[in-house]
């Protein structure tokens, strides 16, 4: 059962960026970020509810941290994805995404001193020659000549959110993980109301784009979530965190269904980063808490 629902939470969160290729295609990043959230709020909230019963005015004393998560992580980050999947792929996106837990072992490793060894070391390097070999298109000698894919350097802009995220959220001590992130929605709901108005957003107005919006506001950012939660009551965060690697691996096949043909850069690159993510995760001291895992 928990292995059913991490590779189900999984698909799910690769669905992300395969439905959200299409969907920027008639619905704006602001769009689609704002009322991701707002099919998603409800949901949450009546979830941490039954399953968590969390003191909710405990969870609010620390509004302030849950403000600037839900800015960086709820906001910032789904913005970056979705402009970014303007210009690039939905198997490029998740490629580059992939190296992100690798990033925050060495981030972790600075900011709150955690060991990184000399696995996290070997990793992030292996999964940094993996990104280059994505961004060139196999060309890494040519990394300070060329010119780049805007949509390949958002995805960047967006690790780097997570990252900081990732690293910030840990010290979200005492909330429980449904509870603080149906938190952080609702604050970025009500914040991101008057950008939305200003900025013109709308529903989109074919059934195609409604659909899309109704998938993204619910099963990548309310049922993968619940998913993954359960099977953490069986499993650890660690060898859960394994999983994630077949974001990609369901992105590729997505694309293939799709038509889209596979490069050899991405075959190569792919299979340096996810080789990186898992060396630099091997015997990680402290593993990603559970509200780390939205996408």
């Amino acid at each position: 059962m928990a292995v059913g629902f991490l590779v189900g939470a999984t698909l799910l969160w690769a669905g992300n960026y395969v439905v959200g290729a299409a969907a920027v295609r008639s619905v704006s990043p602001l769009s689609l970020t704002y009322f991701r959230w707002v099919i998603a709020v409800g949901p949450l909230l009546a979830i941490a509810q039954v399953v968590e019963r969390p003191a909710w005015g405990e969870v609010w004393r620390r509004w302030r941290l849950l403000a600037a998560l839900g800015a960086i992580g709820l906001a910032a980050y789904p913005l970056l994805v979705y402009q970014a999947l303007r210009h690039t792929s939905a198997l490029n996106a998740a490629l580059l995404n992939s190296f992100n837990p690798a990033v925050i072992v060495v981030v972790a490793a600075v900011a709150l001193r955690e060991r990184v060894g000399w696995r996290g070391v070997l990793g992030v390097v292996i999964g940094a020659l993996g990104v280059g070999m994505v961004l060139t298109r196999g060309r890494l000698m040519d990394v300070m000549r060329m010119p780049y894919n805007s949509g390949d350097l958002l995805m960047l802009g967006a690790i780097g959110c997570w990252t900081v995220y990732t690293v910030v959220g840990r010290g979200m001590r005492g909330v429980p993980p449904v509870a603080a992130t149906a938190a952080q929605a609702l604050i970025v709901v009500v914040a991101m109301t008057p950008v939305a108005i200003l900025g013109g957003v709308a529903i989109p107005a074919d059934a195609a784009g409604r659909a899309s919006l109704l998938f993204i506001g619910l099963f990548p950012s309310v049922v993968a979530y619940l998913m993954w939660n359960s099977a953490l009551r069986i499993v650890r965060a660690g060898t859960a965190g394994v999983f994630l690697n077949l974001m990609p691996v369901f992105t590729a096949i997505a694309s293939v269904a799709q038509g889209r043909a596979l490069t050899g850069a991405q075959m190569v690159g792919g299979v340096m980063v996810l080789t990186g993510v898992v060396v630099a995760s091997r015997r990680a001291p402290a593993p990603p808490r559970r509200e780390d895992s939205v996408r």
